[in-house]
């Protein structure tokens, strides 16, 4: 069957653009719808990633069904911050078929080249970093704000030539299934607290929040500043963020801590609502949303999405503090941690984690490809 590519025009293909993994996805029981409600602006210029890009969006079609959809889109704040032209591709979705694969990619690298990019990389999804295709892991159920796909994406890609780029981990610890705090991280805490008494780790200050997103914001920017990847994170797409995860806010699950009063580092965790998701269907009206406040509270599944210390910090373990209050207060719900994303080669994060006891459960694969190959189509 011939695989015909079109661009998302109209409100009608739009919402089929968008609903497409509903379809694909019927009948696995780990995948997760998203709040269909956000996940229209999330393919708008009122994304604030979108909004300083250039993007495209393509679906796939055979005998008229869509069978595929594509992101093709130009971060020119990226491209700017580190003098590259490369294009970028997510919200990557396929059926079981090299040959629609092949053209959405192949139609996404050709809207790319013809404005200047030299590679297309990807899966870069628009959404708070959703990056990567799951390359391992897929005994597991989706987790809120993270990727999940069959393991003939990265088939897909690989044969049409596509190369690892970047790996990305995940790492869980399951208190319910017997996981707990080292305790040689007990006796650390208590002599750093004693040398160090000026430092305190408190929860995240609920009727100040918009002061204590300015201290996420600024710690971000400096303590991650030459991760792979990074570009200086506007205030804008931290709003975007915040407003996604206001309505699910676990304070228990936020910490803070601070040097003599001021703010030198954060721990940001949530619950994992893809749960309670995937029974409403990602609907929020007209129960959806009771289910999703009377629910929030009972889960025991989090994911810690953001751990950060200044610089001049680092050296301290306050990261190690961090996550030990954020543990230690949900412990007593019996938690299941997943820590995502950890770049592969953030050796300090990744012996962290491993020695606080937690295993890597998940990697997720960033691929890319020369766009002189990617626009004439042909397979490896």
């Amino acid at each position: 069957m011939n695989v015909a590519v079109e661009e998302v025009e109209d409100k009608r293909s739009l919402r089929e653009f968008i609903r497409l993994p509903e379809r694909l996805y019927r009948n696995d029981p780990l995948w997760s719808p998203p709040i269909w409600l956000e996940e229209r602006r999330t393919f708008t210029a009122g994304n604030p990633l979108l909004a300083h890009s250039d993007y495209a969006l393509f679906l796939a079609r055979s005998d008229g069904g869509a069978e595929g959809r594509i992101l093709a889109y130009i971060d020119h704040k990226f491209n700017d911050f580190y003098g590259a032209r490369i294009g970028m591709f997510g919200s990557f979705e396929t059926a079981n078929r090299i040959e629609v694969a092949e053209a959405l990619l192949s139609g996404a690298g050709r809207w790319l080249a013809a404005r200047g990019m030299e590679s297309i990389r990807g899966p870069l999804n628009p959404v708070a970093e959703c990056w990567g295709s799951l390359y391992r892991g897929f005994d597991r159920p989706a987790t809120f704000m993270m990727p999940y796909n069959p393991p003939y994406y990265n088939a897909c890609l690989q044969e049409l030539g596509f190369e690892k780029v970047k790996d990305l981990f995940a790492f869980e610890g399951d208190a319910g299934q017997g996981y707990r705090m080292p305790e040689r991280f007990i006796r650390f805490r208590e002599k750093l607290l004693a040398r160090r008494p000026q430092i305190h780790v408190r929860r995240i200050d609920m009727r100040h929040l918009d002061r204590e997103a300015e201290s996420i914001w600024r710690i971000s920017n400096q303590a991650i500043r030459g991760n792979w990847g990074w570009v200086p994170y506007d205030r804008e797409e931290l709003n975007a963020t915040l407003r996604q995860l206001k309505p699910i806010v676990d304070p228990d699950a936020i910490w803070i801590v601070e040097d003599a009063g001021r703010t030198v580092g954060f721990c940001l965790g949530f619950p994992d609502i893809n749960i309670i998701l995937r029974r409403i269907g990602g609907r929020l009206f007209p129960f959806g949303f009771i289910a999703l406040l009377a629910g929030r509270r009972r889960l025991r599944e989090y994911r810690l999405f953001g751990l950060a210390v200044l610089p001049e910090y680092h050296s301290l373990g306050l990261d190690v503090l961090l996550y030990m209050s954020l543990f230690e207060a949900l412990a007593p719900r019996g938690v299941r941690m997943e820590a995502s994303y950890v770049l592969e080669d953030n050796s300090s994060m990744i012996n962290a984690l491993l020695k606080l006891g937690l295993k890597q459960t998940k990697t997720y694969r960033i691929y890319e490809k020369a766009l002189g190959a990617a626009t004439k189509g042909g397979r490896r």
